[in-house]
């Protein structure tokens, strides 16, 4: 395929999490008058990953790319960050891009700016521990920024990035096959489109904040993405 570079568990936590997903595809209306990016200026498909790196489900995705020769930018945690630095230099050394997505896996609304301003530094500290480099982007828990983590992320020289296209992928009941066909087409203003160059895609990695295992099936509908980008023609590119 081809890469180009461009410049909680099962149960009541779970439901609250695809609750604040949900909240967070309303808000993508908005997210340009935000000033937060959506899509990119990229010839490709951007593949994002949140809330990593997984023991488990991270080297399995790492295998997926490597073996359709794709990219993709993981927005990791700081506190899974410190416990498996090893796999953010795997990351590093294979030709993924790394961002932030917090230090914690917290909404950004339920916290103080005092606890934001902290979680970015901390998160930031995290990843230059590990590999030696500063992100540059940066995608708050949830897809929700408050006004406080906005002003933030920009004050550490974090670009805000959402998503345009995403799996649903930590639905307990969802399928790879449901989970490639929702990531393969747009959502807000192009939903039901298919995806096309520019595009942001959201998957996760981590069954850390969703549905117990949700990463094997991501795995899986990963290789079916992948498979049908390259009999599109689409290649995919980083975005940090």
């Amino acid at each position: 395929m081809g890469c180009y570079k461009h410049g909680v568990p099962a149960g009541p936590l779970a439901r609250i999490a695809v609750a604040h997903h949900a909240i967070a595809s309303l808000h993508a209306p908005s997210a340009h008058r935000l000033g937060v990016a959506t899509r990119t200026a990229a010839s490709g498909i951007a593949i994002t990953f949140d809330d990593g790196p997984h023991p488990e489900g991270t080297p399995a995705i790492l295998d997926v790319l490597a073996a359709h020769g794709a990219c993709a930018t993981f927005f990791v945690v700081g506190e899974q960050v410190r416990r498996r630095p090893a796999l953010l230099a795997r990351m590093r050394a294979e030709g993924h891009g790394i961002a932030l997505h917090g230090d914690r896996h917290l909404l950004q609304t339920r916290r103080r700016g005092r606890a934001l301003e902290r979680d970015y530094a901390r998160g930031i500290a995290a990843i230059e521990d590990a590999i030696g480099i500063r992100p540059l982007r940066h995608r708050p828990p949830y897809g929700i920024y408050s006004p406080a983590g906005l002003v933030h992320a920009r004050a550490h020289g974090l670009a805000p990035l959402l998503w345009s296209a995403w799996g649903k992928d930590w639905r307990r009941l969802s399928t790879p096959e449901r989970i490639a066909a929702n990531a393969l087409q747009g959502t807000g203003a192009r939903a039901g489109e298919a995806v096309a160059e520019g595009d942001v895609m959201l998957l996760h990695d981590a069954d850390f904040y969703s549905s117990d295992k949700s990463h094997r099936r991501t795995a899986a509908a990963l290789a079916i993405i992948l498979s049908t980008l390259e009999a599109r023609g689409l290649a995919t590119v980083l975005v940090a």
